[in-house]
Protein backbone atom coordinates (compact mmCIF):
# COMPACT_ATOMS: atom_id res chain seq x y z
CA UNK A 1 0.00 0.00 0.00
CA UNK A 2 3.23 2.12 0.39
CA UNK A 3 4.38 1.53 -2.38
CA UNK A 4 1.22 2.07 -4.43
CA UNK A 5 1.12 5.74 -2.67
CA UNK A 6 4.28 6.53 -3.16
CA UNK A 7 3.55 5.97 -7.27
CA UNK A 8 0.28 7.53 -6.96
CA UNK A 9 2.64 10.66 -5.84
CA UNK A 10 5.01 10.44 -8.23
CA UNK A 11 2.36 10.19 -10.83
CA UNK A 12 1.04 13.39 -9.77
CA UNK A 13 4.16 15.41 -9.54
CA UNK A 14 5.12 14.06 -12.99
CA UNK A 15 1.53 15.55 -14.38
CA UNK A 16 1.59 18.36 -12.36
CA UNK A 17 5.48 19.09 -14.15
CA UNK A 18 3.96 18.10 -17.33
CA UNK A 19 1.30 20.57 -17.36
CA UNK A 20 3.76 23.49 -16.05
CA UNK A 21 5.61 22.86 -18.90
CA UNK A 22 4.41 24.48 -21.68
CA UNK A 23 3.69 27.56 -18.99
CA UNK A 24 7.13 27.34 -18.39
CA UNK A 25 8.15 27.19 -22.26
CA UNK A 26 5.90 30.13 -22.51
CA UNK A 27 7.89 32.09 -20.29
CA UNK A 28 10.80 31.58 -22.12
CA UNK A 29 9.78 32.18 -25.54
CA UNK A 30 11.67 32.83 -27.49
CA UNK A 31 15.05 31.32 -26.82
CA UNK A 32 16.38 30.82 -30.62
CA UNK A 33 15.30 32.71 -33.87
CA UNK A 34 12.33 32.53 -35.39
CA UNK A 35 11.63 31.38 -39.21
CA UNK A 36 9.04 33.16 -41.09
CA UNK A 37 7.85 31.17 -44.28
CA UNK A 38 6.94 33.18 -47.10
CA UNK A 39 5.14 31.42 -50.17
CA UNK A 40 6.65 33.94 -52.91
CA UNK A 41 10.05 35.27 -54.04
CA UNK A 42 12.02 38.02 -52.80
CA UNK A 43 11.26 41.26 -53.60
CA UNK A 44 7.01 40.72 -53.88
CA UNK A 45 4.81 42.36 -51.44
CA UNK A 46 4.49 39.64 -49.67
CA UNK A 47 7.97 39.26 -48.83
CA UNK A 48 8.77 42.60 -48.21
CA UNK A 49 5.94 42.67 -45.78
CA UNK A 50 7.19 39.86 -43.88
CA UNK A 51 10.47 41.07 -43.51
CA UNK A 52 9.31 45.04 -42.11
CA UNK A 53 7.32 43.48 -39.85
CA UNK A 54 10.08 40.78 -39.05
CA UNK A 55 12.39 42.84 -38.55
CA UNK A 56 10.44 44.86 -35.88
CA UNK A 57 9.40 41.56 -34.06
CA UNK A 58 13.11 40.62 -33.69
CA UNK A 59 13.47 43.67 -32.09
CA UNK A 60 10.81 43.31 -29.38
CA UNK A 61 10.99 39.78 -28.52
CA UNK A 62 15.26 39.74 -28.80
CA UNK A 63 15.28 36.70 -31.18
CA UNK A 64 16.62 37.14 -34.99
CA UNK A 65 13.36 36.98 -37.13
CA UNK A 66 14.98 34.67 -40.62
CA UNK A 67 12.69 35.19 -43.71
CA UNK A 68 12.47 31.61 -45.73
CA UNK A 69 10.70 32.17 -49.16
CA UNK A 70 9.30 29.01 -51.06
CA UNK A 71 7.86 29.77 -53.82
CA UNK A 72 5.40 27.84 -56.02
CA UNK A 73 2.83 26.40 -56.59
CA UNK A 74 0.37 29.33 -55.69
CA UNK A 75 1.86 28.84 -52.17
CA UNK A 76 0.86 25.41 -51.33
CA UNK A 77 4.37 24.60 -51.23
CA UNK A 78 5.53 26.78 -47.95
CA UNK A 79 2.09 25.83 -46.45
CA UNK A 80 2.42 22.40 -46.40
CA UNK A 81 6.23 23.02 -45.34
CA UNK A 82 4.92 25.10 -42.58
CA UNK A 83 2.38 22.36 -41.36
CA UNK A 84 5.05 19.39 -40.98
CA UNK A 85 7.31 22.21 -38.41
CA UNK A 86 6.63 21.98 -34.39
CA UNK A 87 3.90 23.64 -32.69
CA UNK A 88 6.23 25.31 -30.44
CA UNK A 89 5.91 29.04 -31.86
CA UNK A 90 9.01 28.95 -33.89
CA UNK A 91 7.92 28.83 -37.32
CA UNK A 92 5.57 31.62 -38.94
CA UNK A 93 3.82 31.96 -42.03
CA UNK A 94 2.40 34.32 -44.27
CA UNK A 95 -1.03 33.52 -44.95
CA UNK A 96 -2.97 35.68 -47.46
CA UNK A 97 -6.04 35.06 -49.59
CA UNK A 98 -4.56 31.78 -51.67
CA UNK A 99 -3.34 30.16 -48.91
CA UNK A 100 -5.90 30.69 -46.31
CA UNK A 101 -9.13 30.80 -48.40
CA UNK A 102 -8.99 29.82 -52.25
CA UNK A 103 -6.80 27.02 -52.20
CA UNK A 104 -9.48 24.41 -50.65
CA UNK A 105 -11.99 25.31 -53.44
CA UNK A 106 -8.92 25.33 -56.09
CA UNK A 107 -7.63 22.12 -55.57
CA UNK A 108 -9.96 19.24 -55.29
CA UNK A 109 -7.47 17.24 -52.78
CA UNK A 110 -6.03 19.91 -50.81
CA UNK A 111 -2.46 18.89 -49.02
CA UNK A 112 -3.78 20.95 -45.98
CA UNK A 113 -6.56 22.50 -44.15
CA UNK A 114 -6.12 25.98 -43.81
CA UNK A 115 -8.43 25.95 -40.41
CA UNK A 116 -7.66 22.80 -38.79
CA UNK A 117 -3.48 22.93 -39.34
CA UNK A 118 -2.97 26.65 -38.40
CA UNK A 119 -3.08 29.01 -35.56
CA UNK A 120 -4.11 32.27 -36.43
CA UNK A 121 -2.04 34.86 -34.73
CA UNK A 122 -3.66 38.47 -36.44
CA UNK A 123 -4.57 40.12 -40.04
CA UNK A 124 -1.16 42.57 -41.16
CA UNK A 125 -2.04 44.29 -44.37
CA UNK A 126 -3.97 44.60 -47.30
CA UNK A 127 -3.42 45.24 -50.91
CA UNK A 128 -6.14 48.05 -52.89
CA UNK A 129 -7.14 45.81 -56.38
CA UNK A 130 -7.47 48.11 -59.15
CA UNK A 131 -8.99 47.80 -62.38
CA UNK A 132 -6.76 49.23 -65.30
CA UNK A 133 -5.91 49.83 -68.59
CA UNK A 134 -3.54 50.69 -71.04
CA UNK A 135 -3.51 54.53 -71.37
CA UNK A 136 -4.02 54.11 -75.12
CA UNK A 137 -7.47 52.19 -74.47
CA UNK A 138 -9.94 54.34 -75.76
CA UNK A 139 -12.22 53.82 -73.15
CA UNK A 140 -12.44 56.47 -70.35
CA UNK A 141 -14.26 55.33 -67.98
CA UNK A 142 -15.12 51.65 -66.36
CA UNK A 143 -18.72 51.80 -67.87
CA UNK A 144 -17.45 52.92 -71.28
CA UNK A 145 -14.79 49.85 -71.09
CA UNK A 146 -17.70 47.55 -69.98
CA UNK A 147 -20.02 48.83 -72.98
CA UNK A 148 -17.08 47.89 -75.54
CA UNK A 149 -16.53 44.46 -74.29
CA UNK A 150 -20.07 43.62 -74.02
CA UNK A 151 -20.21 44.65 -77.59
CA UNK A 152 -17.71 42.33 -78.47
CA UNK A 153 -18.62 39.20 -76.11
CA UNK A 154 -15.20 36.88 -75.81
CA UNK A 155 -12.97 39.27 -77.58
CA UNK A 156 -11.31 40.56 -75.21
CA UNK A 157 -8.02 39.33 -73.31
CA UNK A 158 -6.69 39.94 -69.60
CA UNK A 159 -3.91 39.52 -67.87
CA UNK A 160 -3.74 38.29 -64.43
CA UNK A 161 -0.51 37.54 -62.04
CA UNK A 162 -1.69 34.00 -62.12
CA UNK A 163 -4.67 31.52 -61.78
CA UNK A 164 -6.41 31.73 -58.78
CA UNK A 165 -4.45 34.97 -57.57
CA UNK A 166 -6.78 37.57 -56.04
CA UNK A 167 -6.25 39.80 -58.55
CA UNK A 168 -7.40 37.30 -61.14
CA UNK A 169 -10.55 36.05 -58.86
CA UNK A 170 -11.30 39.86 -58.34
CA UNK A 171 -12.13 40.31 -62.08
CA UNK A 172 -13.86 36.91 -62.08
CA UNK A 173 -15.94 38.24 -60.44
CA UNK A 174 -16.40 41.85 -62.53
CA UNK A 175 -16.93 39.42 -65.17
CA UNK A 176 -19.85 37.74 -63.19
CA UNK A 177 -21.58 40.57 -61.51
CA UNK A 178 -21.44 42.98 -64.75
CA UNK A 179 -22.31 40.25 -67.19
CA UNK A 180 -19.06 40.76 -69.44
CA UNK A 181 -17.55 37.73 -71.42
CA UNK A 182 -13.27 37.98 -71.43
CA UNK A 183 -10.46 35.44 -71.70
CA UNK A 184 -7.70 35.47 -69.19
CA UNK A 185 -4.50 35.03 -69.74
CA UNK A 186 -2.12 34.36 -66.95
CA UNK A 187 1.03 35.15 -66.03
CA UNK A 188 4.15 34.17 -63.65
CA UNK A 189 3.32 37.21 -61.39
CA UNK A 190 2.43 40.52 -61.53
CA UNK A 191 5.33 42.31 -62.99
CA UNK A 192 5.46 40.08 -66.69
CA UNK A 193 1.58 40.62 -66.26
CA UNK A 194 1.88 44.57 -65.93
CA UNK A 195 4.58 44.81 -68.42
CA UNK A 196 2.53 43.46 -71.75
CA UNK A 197 -0.62 45.50 -70.80
CA UNK A 198 1.99 48.65 -71.02
CA UNK A 199 3.65 47.39 -74.10
CA UNK A 200 -0.56 46.87 -75.28
CA UNK A 201 0.02 43.68 -75.79
CA UNK A 202 -3.23 43.24 -73.49
CA UNK A 203 -5.61 45.52 -72.96
CA UNK A 204 -6.22 45.34 -68.94
CA UNK A 205 -5.83 43.75 -65.78
CA UNK A 206 -6.30 44.21 -61.90
CA UNK A 207 -3.41 45.42 -60.46
CA UNK A 208 -2.49 45.45 -57.10
CA UNK A 209 -1.41 49.00 -55.34
CA UNK A 210 1.54 48.32 -54.96
CA UNK A 211 2.30 47.81 -58.82
CA UNK A 212 -0.23 49.68 -60.26
CA UNK A 213 0.33 53.22 -58.35
CA UNK A 214 3.68 54.14 -59.84
CA UNK A 215 2.72 53.07 -63.11
CA UNK A 216 -0.94 54.88 -62.92
CA UNK A 217 1.48 57.72 -62.13
CA UNK A 218 4.14 57.69 -64.88
CA UNK A 219 1.27 57.58 -67.33
CA UNK A 220 1.03 53.78 -68.39
CA UNK A 221 -2.20 52.46 -66.81
CA UNK A 222 -5.27 54.11 -66.63
CA UNK A 223 -7.59 53.75 -63.37
CA UNK A 224 -11.03 52.98 -64.18
CA UNK A 225 -12.41 51.70 -60.73
CA UNK A 226 -11.51 50.30 -57.04
CA UNK A 227 -12.70 47.28 -55.71
CA UNK A 228 -12.02 48.87 -51.96
CA UNK A 229 -15.57 49.83 -50.37
CA UNK A 230 -14.24 53.23 -50.46
CA UNK A 231 -11.96 55.62 -52.56
CA UNK A 232 -8.82 55.47 -52.13
CA UNK A 233 -6.69 58.38 -50.93
CA UNK A 234 -4.16 58.09 -53.72
CA UNK A 235 -6.87 58.27 -56.18
CA UNK A 236 -9.20 60.57 -54.89
CA UNK A 237 -11.06 61.01 -58.36
CA UNK A 238 -11.29 56.79 -59.54
CA UNK A 239 -14.84 55.64 -58.40
CA UNK A 240 -15.75 52.18 -56.48
CA UNK A 241 -17.09 49.44 -58.21
CA UNK A 242 -20.04 49.15 -55.31
CA UNK A 243 -20.55 53.45 -56.36
CA UNK A 244 -20.92 52.59 -60.14
CA UNK A 245 -23.79 50.29 -58.98
CA UNK A 246 -22.47 47.24 -58.34
CA UNK A 247 -22.95 46.32 -54.73
CA UNK A 248 -21.81 43.02 -53.63
CA UNK A 249 -17.79 43.44 -55.12
CA UNK A 250 -15.18 44.38 -52.87
CA UNK A 251 -12.07 42.70 -53.04
CA UNK A 252 -8.56 42.89 -51.37
CA UNK A 253 -5.07 41.20 -51.93
CA UNK A 254 -4.87 40.39 -47.75
CA UNK A 255 -1.75 39.02 -45.53
CA UNK A 256 -2.14 37.60 -42.29
CA UNK A 257 0.09 35.51 -39.90
CA UNK A 258 -0.33 32.26 -38.51
CA UNK A 259 1.39 29.16 -37.13
CA UNK A 260 1.43 25.95 -36.30
CA UNK A 261 -1.86 24.42 -34.72
CA UNK A 262 -1.19 23.15 -31.25
CA UNK A 263 0.88 26.11 -30.51
CA UNK A 264 0.86 26.93 -26.84
CA UNK A 265 -2.02 29.53 -26.02
CA UNK A 266 0.77 31.48 -24.35
CA UNK A 267 2.65 31.95 -27.07
CA UNK A 268 0.28 32.48 -29.59
CA UNK A 269 -1.05 35.16 -27.47
CA UNK A 270 2.39 36.98 -27.00
CA UNK A 271 2.89 36.74 -31.30
CA UNK A 272 -0.44 38.34 -31.21
CA UNK A 273 0.22 41.13 -29.03
CA UNK A 274 3.84 42.12 -30.82
CA UNK A 275 2.17 41.91 -33.92
CA UNK A 276 -0.42 44.16 -32.70
CA UNK A 277 2.28 46.32 -31.56
CA UNK A 278 4.87 45.64 -34.59
CA UNK A 279 1.71 47.39 -36.93
CA UNK A 280 1.02 50.36 -34.48
CA UNK A 281 4.56 51.79 -34.50
CA UNK A 282 4.19 54.95 -36.87
CA UNK A 283 7.49 53.97 -38.81
CA UNK A 284 6.22 50.70 -39.84
CA UNK A 285 3.05 51.95 -40.94
CA UNK A 286 4.66 54.43 -42.96
CA UNK A 287 6.60 52.15 -44.72
CA UNK A 288 3.76 49.47 -45.72
CA UNK A 289 1.77 52.82 -46.65
CA UNK A 290 4.05 54.16 -49.12
CA UNK A 291 4.57 50.96 -50.29
CA UNK A 292 1.13 50.45 -51.08
CA UNK A 293 -0.48 48.28 -48.40
CA UNK A 294 -3.13 49.27 -45.74
CA UNK A 295 -2.03 48.38 -42.54
CA UNK A 296 -5.34 46.25 -40.49
CA UNK A 297 -4.45 45.26 -37.55
CA UNK A 298 -6.53 42.35 -35.83
CA UNK A 299 -6.25 40.00 -33.38
CA UNK A 300 -6.23 35.86 -33.44
CA UNK A 301 -10.15 35.58 -33.22
CA UNK A 302 -10.50 38.35 -35.97
CA UNK A 303 -8.35 36.75 -38.87
CA UNK A 304 -10.26 33.11 -37.90
CA UNK A 305 -13.61 34.95 -38.41
CA UNK A 306 -12.12 37.00 -41.82
CA UNK A 307 -10.90 33.67 -42.88
CA UNK A 308 -14.53 31.95 -42.37
CA UNK A 309 -16.30 35.08 -44.34
CA UNK A 310 -13.67 35.13 -46.91
CA UNK A 311 -14.16 31.00 -47.54
CA UNK A 312 -18.06 31.61 -47.80
CA UNK A 313 -17.59 35.09 -50.28
CA UNK A 314 -15.38 33.09 -52.39
CA UNK A 315 -15.55 29.57 -52.83
CA UNK A 316 -18.79 29.62 -54.45
CA UNK A 317 -17.60 32.29 -57.33
CA UNK A 318 -14.53 30.14 -57.88
CA UNK A 319 -16.91 26.69 -58.05
CA UNK A 320 -19.89 28.61 -60.36
CA UNK A 321 -17.00 29.71 -62.70
CA UNK A 322 -15.19 26.62 -62.75
CA UNK A 323 -11.73 27.65 -61.33
CA UNK A 324 -9.11 24.88 -60.75
CA UNK A 325 -5.63 24.62 -59.92
CA UNK A 326 -5.58 20.98 -61.17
Amino acid sequence: MRAFGKLTALAAVTLAALSAAPALHAQDYPSRPLRWVVGYPPGGGSDFLARVIGNELSKSLGQPVVVENQPGAASVLAATSVTRSPPDGYTLFSGDNGSLVYNSALFAKPRYDPVKDFAPVGLMARFPLILVVNSQTPAKTAQELFEAIKAAPSKTNYASPGIGSPHHLAMELLIEKAGLAMNHVPYRGAAPAVQDVLANQLPLMVADAAVGLPQIRAGGLKPLAVFSKTRLAALPDVPTLQELGYKDIEAYAWQGLVTVTGTPAAIQSKLTAELQKALANPEVSKKLLDFGLEPIPSDAKALSAYIASESAYWHPLIKARNISLE
